[in-house]
């Protein structure tokens, strides 16, 4: 290229040998092994760079001849020569990274080392070659003096000590409850679960008084048993995963968050059955809400759930697992949902019966104030559904041991919100405002919103 005017230049590429120059300048001249065919190329490199002359045991050396004798004690640091100067190694660099790509490739074949990962680089450590890869470290000893070659690779449970001359077991990982995650999340269960406690005596002592009685005291009973049960179920997902409870959490949240559900639907669809049955001509609404009705219609709610969850675990039960794709340094130990079909229709059944909840009480949000009950089931399916809605990406992208974490607390989230949402305006006027808590003020309070 012309108008380049000869500035540009291809070469082959330079680089560095280390250790090089120390192995040079270690090389000596033996006298007693001149005569050895394999000792000729130092006599003449000697003799050249020192201008002398070796000359064999027994052989008198000519006086007339100018040249003096070579001793072997000579020193090459201390000669400037050209075959010293190491600073513009081009082809003899190329050479060097040759032979080493090829005598490690010869040592990998030989050992049958099956690497199937990327190899991103290697380096030498005294007189050792490692070989560092995407998922795991090779080790190949005195591999740079090619005079042996072994080949350890720590199994999946164990990992390489910084030192990497040995396995040590990687640390084992799963949501405990002595960190603080769990503590937390253990705190909140057994508060939520006392709480369940408090408001269950507060209606069992109250059990007579108008508001207990008006707002079926059997159901809010049942219903106050399964938040009781969901608050302890969260329980069931912190400590290490074992085959029994990685099959019970599942099933314990699910059937008792349906138990929960079905009694709320039931509870909706009571008032709105009294509400149309105090208007003329629907007194024939309540036969079909009668306490058998009810009580049958939450069993058998529950019973599918159970059924859901029977197929489940027979099929496809969830099982312990140890993962160690999360973390190299670590073994996750986290249940596997076995079918995700079947975890999809545990959830899809919950959140069915709590959209159906949510759509009745949200019908009957203006009844008048003696019935509105239905606002606070309403707000209470508001807050169920949000929180679950939310749970999905969430789980999803929670790896390992926050996945756990984030299903509790779904769980005990959506349980203190139906909890307070249900009871605390009631345990309010129990407790706060006794004198609202009779059938004349229940009767007389409000009138109905067009």
């Amino acid at each position: 290229m012309p108008f380049l005017a000869g500035t540009l230049g291809i070469a082959i590429r330079r680089g560095e040998i280390p250790g090089l120059r120390d192995f040079l300048l270690r090389i000596r001249a033996d006298k007693d092994a001149l005569s050895n065919q394999d000792n000729n190329l130092v006599k003449q490199f000697w003799e050249h760079i020192f201008q002398c002359k070796f000359v064999s045991p027994g052989t008198e050396f000519e006086g007339q001849t100018q040249e003096k004798l070579c001793t072997g004690n000579e020193i090459l640091k201390n000669v400037d020569t050209e075959f010293l100067d190491l600073s513009n190694l081009r082809p003899e660099y190329n050479v060097k990274v040759n032979l080493s790509a090829a005598s490690t490739a010869f040592l990998a074949q030989k050992e049958k080392l099956a690497i199937r990962q990327v190899c991103l680089q290697y380096k030498y450590i005294s007189n050792q070659l490692y070989i560092y890869c995407q998922t795991q470290r090779l080790k190949l000893f005195n591999c740079f003096l090619l005079d042996s070659t072994q080949c350890t690779s720590c199994s999946e449970e164990f990992w390489s000590n910084p030192q990497r001359d040995h396995c040590e077991p990687k640390i084992i990982e799963f949501l405990s409850f002595i960190e603080p995650l769990g503590i937390s999340l253990t705190t909140a269960s057994l508060f939520g679960a006392l709480l369940c406690l408090i408001v269950f005596g507060i209606f069992i002592h109250h059990r007579t008084t108008p508001v207990v009685r008006a707002n079926n005291s059997e159901l809010s009973f049942l219903i106050l048993l399964s938040l009781k049960l969901c608050f302890m179920c969260s329980l069931l997902f912190i400590g290490h995963p074992r085959l029994s409870t990685c099959q019970l959490r599942q099933a314990a949240f699910g059937i008792s968050f349906v138990l929960c559900v079905s009694c709320i639907l039931v509870k909706t669809m009571v008032v709105l059955a009294v509400f149309k049955a105090s208007k003329p001509g629907g007194g024939n609404s309540l036969k079909w809400f009668g306490v058998m009705q009810q009580r049958g219609t939450v069993l058998f709610l529950t019973l599918i759930q159970a059924a859901i969850c029977t197929t489940w675990l027979m099929s496809s039960s969830p099982t312990p697992h140890k993962n160690t794709q999360y973390y190299k340094e670590k073994i996750t130990v986290e249940c596997v949902v076995g079918s995700t079909v079947g975890f999809v229709v545990l959830l899809g059944y919950i959140g069915l019966l709590a959209i159906l909840s949510f759509l009745l009480a949200f019908l009957a949000r203006n009844l008048p104030d003696n019935f509105n009950e239905a606002k606070f089931i309403t707000f209470s399916m508001l807050v169920f559904c949000a929180v679950w809605i939310a749970f999905i990406p969430a789980y999803i992208n929670s790896p390992g041991k926050y996945a756990d974490a984030v299903e509790a607390f779904a769980i005990l989230a959506s349980s203190f919100g139906l909890l307070l949402a249900l009871f605390g305006p009631k345990c309010y006027i129990i407790i706060l405002k006794p004198e609202k808590n009779n059938k004349k003020a229940l009767m007389g309070r409000g009138t109905p919103r067009s």
